[in-house]
């Protein structure tokens, strides 16, 4: 999702944000696919504390608190070189308003921010996938999914353990196990 206004869909995307918002529903509620949601934020242009309620309000309700929504910063290049990158705390802020909107999953991305890239269980609070950057650094779910402390099944598409390798967190399919990435240092720790 670009933005939360049908203005910068408008003058930036040449497009309409209810058609966005249209095809967010269909994916979630129709189609047999497991939905996450990114919003680059541009300074000035799309993350002001109004809108980022509104966007967070909207995938509530329409959406449900369990899509994750990714958060992630601008860095000028292409068309844009004349706005600055996204400041960490914008990101953080942003976070943080999702959280208070009632949203599970909220992260911040394209910037180190380990708090940020935290998935947390629901049930008890333990941070059960640590990520930085797109480096992941702790994994504690089973593999079907449910949180190794308390048991609680979280959203999401699961397909059995993740396998530690140089990957940057990314899944190593099951050839990978035999390459020289399987013994690498510990990138990830499991519990």
């Amino acid at each position: 999702m670009k933005a939360f206004t049908e203005d910068f869909y408008r003058k930036v995307c040449v497009g309409h944000l209810h058609d966005v918002l249209d095809t967010l529903v269909y994916l979630r509620h129709e189609a047999n696919v497991w939905l996450e949601i990114t919003t680059l934020l541009i300074p000035g242009r799309n993350d002001s504390d109004a809108e980022l309620a509104a966007e967070c309000a909207w995938i509530r309700e329409n959406l449900g608190v369990d899509v994750p929504l990714h958060f992630t910063a601008f860095h000028p290049d292409y068309k844009m070189t004349d706005t600055p990158p996204t400041p960490p705390a914008t990101l953080r802020r942003a976070r943080r308003i999702g959280i208070d909107e009632g949203l599970r999953f909220v992260y911040t991305g394209n910037v180190h921010d380990t708090e940020g890239g935290t998935t947390c269980c629901p049930g008890c609070g333990t941070a059960v996938v640590v990520r930085d950057w797109y480096a992941m650094r702790h994994y504690a779910l089973t593999d079907d999914g449910c949180c190794r402390g308390c048991g609680c099944q979280l959203a999401g598409v699961y397909d059995g353990p993740r396998e530690v390798g140089a990957g940057a967190g990314f899944r190593c399919p099951p050839a990978c196990q035999r390459c020289e990435l399987a013994n690498a240092p510990n990138y990830l720790t499991r519990e």
